[in-house]
């Protein structure tokens, strides 16, 4: 009897850690688009970091900030609290798959399938010049006749419900494919093969 209350409060820790996770999982990070979007980022899906705090890219070592200010993207140094500013700026912003996880390892097919329809629908809907997918894993994603072979950073030989299409690397901190300098050069190919920011 004596051990009871341990037990009680072991299963009540065990179910706030569950009921804390369930909420994270059915929050969602808002898009951050407008009317007249220029180039339209699109992230796989949102960390568990960056649901809890409410904005995009909020993870320690993500570098998709740094590098909209260092490719002249945007006109002004910005963090992750300032994601809902990007429309100022003829950017948006949205994911793939909405749903929060701690690595993209555990996401289903199904989930980027589902994603495809709703980022086809998104963009059909705003009309952006430029579709910069944020990583390789989208690219082969939404178009499965490239899941096989290199697929080069860049422009893109195809379109997504006609607007063209760039490939970036995933800024992510976990990405040890590409270094920060290729990461920038991309950045700045981007920069080059759009129109340039402008205040509004």
């Amino acid at each position: 009897m004596k051990n009871q209350p341990i037990y009680a409060a072991k299963s009540l820790r065990k179910t706030a850690v569950h009921e804390s996770r369930g909420a994270l999982h059915r929050n969602r990070l808002p898009d951050h688009i407008g009317p007249g979007v220029r180039i339209l980022f699109v992230g796989i899906n949102p960390g568990l970091r960056s649901v809890a705090i409410g904005h995009h890219f909020a993870g320690y070592s993500n570098r998709f900030w740094k590098l909209l200010f260092e490719s002249t993207l945007t006109p002004e140094p910005f963090t992750y609290q300032d994601d809902w500013r990007l429309p100022d700026w003829g950017l948006g912003l949205t994911n793939i798959i909405q749903r929060p996880s701690a690595g993209v390892n555990v996401l289903k097919p199904r989930e980027y399938i589902a994603g495809k329809k709703r980022l086809i629908t998104t963009v059909r809907h705003y009309r952006p010049d430029t579709v910069a997918l944020l990583g390789v894993t989208i690219y082969r994603a939404l178009f499965p006749e490239y899941r096989t072979g290199r697929v080069s950073l860049g422009l893109q030989d195809v379109t997504l419900a006609s607007c063209p299409v760039f490939v970036l690397p995933n800024p992510s901190g976990r990405n040890a494919h590409y270094s920060y300098r290729t990461m920038l050069k991309a950045f700045r190919a981007l920069r080059n093969a759009t129109s340039k920011p402008s205040s509004r």
